[in-house]
């Protein structure tokens, strides 16, 4: 319908953009009404997405233009940014931009650089940054969720942990089935996803494969291997951090330093 009364893509594009927000902020006035406040998180992350997802649309123009050691700086920038994203939702634990940026630099980083080396990632700009930013992202949710499901779970077994404490209990063996548990929670959202691939939703990447001429059976084939790179990645990270963060929550005594994930 939109594209009858404007023909010019830009225009359409902008036109598209307004009516896709005005959408969201609308269901974030209806959650007003139960009173649940989050109009200007949302407007934030709106405004923030679209100038970041323009300015992506004009830098991947210059990725031909670059060399290809200039990958690994641009996706470590990458990380960092994740990094610090999950440590604002998270400030109250200690060290969480830190233990972040280790969980998601590892877990990202040795997939993509172990499939690069392999030859399953193509080693050119145009392949490493897309791909290696969808690892990323992944990676980034995957250790956000990490991190608050084991900050809850700690919470909600200090009676227990306090107890195995004082019957000589060290923290790895009284945490084992919290961080276990924290693990799984992480990636349930990945394993969906995974599951769901070609049925409930068809992705991008593999659209977009078929529509430049590739075959579509090959680019089925990648998709799936993508899909499972994040599912990996998204597991070393969690279990990194999971494992990092919980270092910090104990004294050197052994005791639950409570203060810090109660705040």
């Amino acid at each position: 319908m939109l594209n009858q009364f404007f023909h010019d893509p830009l225009t359409l594009g902008i036109v598209q953009a307004v009516i896709a927000a005005l959408m969201v902020l609308a269901t974030a006035l209806l959650a007003r009404q139960q009173r649940v406040f989050f109009i200007r998180e949302i407007s934030v992350a709106m405004l923030r997405g679209l100038v970041q997802i323009v300015c992506v649309g004009f830098g991947l123009a210059l990725l031909l233009k670059v060399p290809f050691w200039l990958g690994a700086f641009i996706l470590l920038g990458m990380a960092t940014i994740a990094a610090q994203m999950t440590a604002q939702h998270a400030k109250h634990l200690p060290g969480v931009f830190l233990i972040s940026f280790i969980g998601i630099s590892l877990g990202s980083g040795l997939v993509i650089g172990l499939m690069t080396w392999l030859g399953v990632i193509e080693p050119t700009l145009t392949s490493l940054v897309p791909v290696g930013s969808m690892i990323i992202s992944s990676t980034m949710r995957s250790n956000s969720q990490a991190l608050e499901r084991f900050r809850a779970e700690i919470l909600a077994h200090e009676r227990q942990i306090e107890a195995g404490l004082a019957l000589g209990a060290t923290p790895k063996q009284i945490t084992a089935p919290y961080l276990q548990a924290t693990v799984s929670a992480s990636l349930l959202p990945h394993i969906d996803s995974l599951q769901s691939l070609g049925i409930v939703w068809i992705p991008g990447l593999m659209t977009g494969m078929v529509l430049s001429g590739a075959s579509p059976i090959y680019a089925a084939l990648y998709q799936f291997v993508v899909m499972a790179l994040i599912v990996a990645a998204a597991r070393i990270t969690a279990l990194v951090t999971t494992t990092l963060i919980r270092d910090r929550l104990f004294s050197p005594a052994d005791q639950l330093l409570l203060h810090l994930v109660e705040r």
